[in-house]
Formats: C-alpha cells, sequence, structure tokens
C-alpha cells in the first residue's frame, strides 16, 4: 500500500484554512484504510530540495492562495515527480486569475460580469452601485469590499491605499458589478463542484449575514446551505454543465468549484429567463468540516473518506499524463 504527504499551511492568507483542509484529509485518509502511512506535514514556502525530503509515496496538497494553489507549489510538485493530486501548474496559474478565467468563461458564452481593474488614481468608480472589488489572484473572499455608495468606494479604496502604503501589498483589485435580483434583494448564491470531471449536485449558499465571507465559510455555524436546490428550469443542469466545459477547458483536473450568483426572484415558471452569472473556479476548495465539495459529495453517498482516497487514485492514474 502506498503512503501518502498531505501538505497544510503554506505562506498565504488563507494558511489557517488550509491547515484545517489539510487535518481532515489526512484523518479521511486513515479512515479509509487503503494507505500504509498518512504524514500530515505542516511547510511554509518550501524549496524543492526541502519537498524531496518530505516522506511518501504520493502528495495531497490542501493549500489555498496565490503560492499554494495558483502555480507555484504546483511547479515544484511537478519537478518533485511524485503522483499529485490536483491541478499541473499551467491550469492553476490561469485559475487564480479571475480576469483570464472570465476570458475563457466568455469564449465559451458562459455569462461573467463585466469586469475593471482598479486604478486607485481614477478617483470614481467605473461601474454603477453596489459593485464588489476583490483581488484578481486570492480566494476565499480575502480583500473583498461590496461598495453601495461613493461613501463605501472611497473608504475601500482608502483601506488599499493604506494596505499598500504600510504592509507592502501590491495586489492587483478587481471591480465588478454587485448581482442582485430585479427585485432589489441580493442574488442567490450558488456553487457546483466536480469531482473526475462530473459535476457535485449544486449547492445554494445563505449566510446570516450580508456576505459570505471568509468568518462565514469557515468559522461561523449559522449559514444556510441547501443542497440540490429548487431553482428555475435548466438552471441547474445549465451551471452544471458550464462547469464542466470551464475546467476542461482550462485543463483542471481531478477536482473544482465554480461559484455563480443567480439573479431570479423566484423558481416559478416566471423565472424560466434567470440568469445564473459565473464568478470563478477554485483548483483546490476548502476541505474543511464546513466546505462545499464534501458536503456535494456526501450528498451522492461518497462520504470523506472515500472522497479522498479517490482523489488519491485520480493522481496514481494521471501521473504520466500530459
Amino acid at each position: 500500500m502506498p503512503s501518502i504527504l498531505v501538505l497544510g499551511g503554506g505562506p498565504d492568507s488563507e494558511r489557517e484554512v488550509s491547515l484545517k483542509s489539510a487535518h481532515f484529509i489526512a484523518l479521511a485518509l486513515r479512515e479509509s484504510g487503503r494507505f500504509s502511512a498518512v504524514h500530515n506535514q505542516t511547510i511554509d514556502r518550501l524549496t524543492s530540495d526541502d519537498l524531496k525530503k518530505l516522506p511518501g509515496d504520493i502528495i495531497f496538497p490542501a493549500l489555498h492562495g496565490g503560492w499554494g494553489e495558483g502555480g507555484p507549489l504546483q511547479d515544484l510538485l511537478e519537478a518533485d515527480g511524485r503522483p499529485f493530486v490536483g491541478s499541473m501548474s499551467r491550469a492553476a496559474r490561469h485559475a487564480m486569475d479571475k480576469i483570464a478565467t472570465k476570458f475563457t468563461a466568455r469564449g465559451l458564452g458562459i455569462r461573467t460580469p463585466d469586469v475593471h481593474i482598479l486604478d486607485l488614481r481614477d478617483g470614481v468608480c467605473p461601474l454603477p452601485f453596489p459593485v464588489v472589488m476583490k483581488p484578481v489572484h486570492e480566494g476565499s473572499t480575502v480583500g473583498l469590499f461590496v461598495c453601495r455608495s461613493p461613501q463605501d468606494w472611497s473608504e475601500a479604496c482608502a483601506t488599499i491605499a493604506d494596505q499598500r502604503a504600510t504592509a507592502g501589498e501590491d495586489r492587483v483589485y478587481m471591480v465588478e458589478p454587485c448581482i442582485q435580483r430585479p427585485s432589489g434583494k441580493k442574488a442567490r448564491e450558488l456553487t457546483v463542484g466536480i469531482i473526475d470531471g462530473e459535476a457535485l449536485p449544486v449547492i445554494e449558499i445563505t449566510p446570516a449575514t450580508e456576505l459570505y465571507g471568509y468568518e462565514e465559510k469557515y468559522t461561523r455555524n449559522d449559514t444556510a446551505y441547501v443542497v440540490a436546490p429548487l431553482l428555475p428550469p435548466g438552471v441547474t443542469e445549465r451551471i452544471q454543465a458550464q462547469t464542466v466545459e470551464l475546467a476542461k477547458s482550462m485543463n483542471i483536473r481531478h477536482l473544482a468549484r465554480a461559484d455563480f450568483m443567480l439573479d431570479a426572484d423566484n423558481d416559478g415558471p416566471n423565472a424560466e429567463f434567470a440568469r445564473a452569472w459565473f464568478l470563478e473556479i477554485n483548483t483546490l476548495p476548502g476541505f474543511t468540516d464546513h466546505s462545499l465539495v464534501p458536503m456535494a459529495a456526501r450528498h451522492v453517498g461518497m462520504p470523506m473518506p472515500a472522497l479522498c482516497a479517490k482523489l488519491v487514485d485520480m493522481a496514481i492514474r494521471d501521473h504520466h499524463r500530459p
């Protein structure tokens, strides 16, 4: 039986979530009983030599963020030579770039909100309010602002300017419309996970607060989740197919999760033209006890041990594939 090296931590802002994901992945792999050993290793920004010294026949990275999910770690994994779970470096870089992903989605006919690059020198918002400002190369709503007025905009820009000046952060930010229903209510938040090119059930997310942010995703227990929710005709099948098509086009392998906003007010026949707006796709989504891909997998009879073992099987299968 092979041994598994689970990597958690990393230098990114999502380090704490990564540590939780790695904990639950290692626990699940041990519970599966299919591996001789499971090594749960906490790392920072390691080198190729550091990685080669770590034990394990197959590597399961559980890092989230620009370094761990967006290509640099994947470069090291490719050079290391062992099978590993998740996308190769080129696909990882593509998916971490939200604007590049939007161009790919639009080329496939997938509806996605307009986008502008934030330039603090402009002084005014390039789109009508409300808008969302977020980093181009981050996840888990890190650094995200919802601006509903010029005052919100000014405060968000001041915060970003202060971060750049005091913390040395130089994140590139994007601005896109905040999708709403015709009634003016917040749009419905939907997510679609895929495992090995097949879509999992859609999950609808209803946070208790206005924003489904970092705490709502990983620490609070008052967010409501509905697996396979009732949606307007055709929406479920459409966004599942779009997620699979987009992942295939971007050469994303093994797993991913795509996020959408639905602008419908109801689920009846009058909502047949409801529009689902694609936001982004994640190549290493969370694997904590709050996370959505494991939740959707459980719904179709794939508990966490079976899910994690299946991902290891894919890593072995695809080891020498281009």
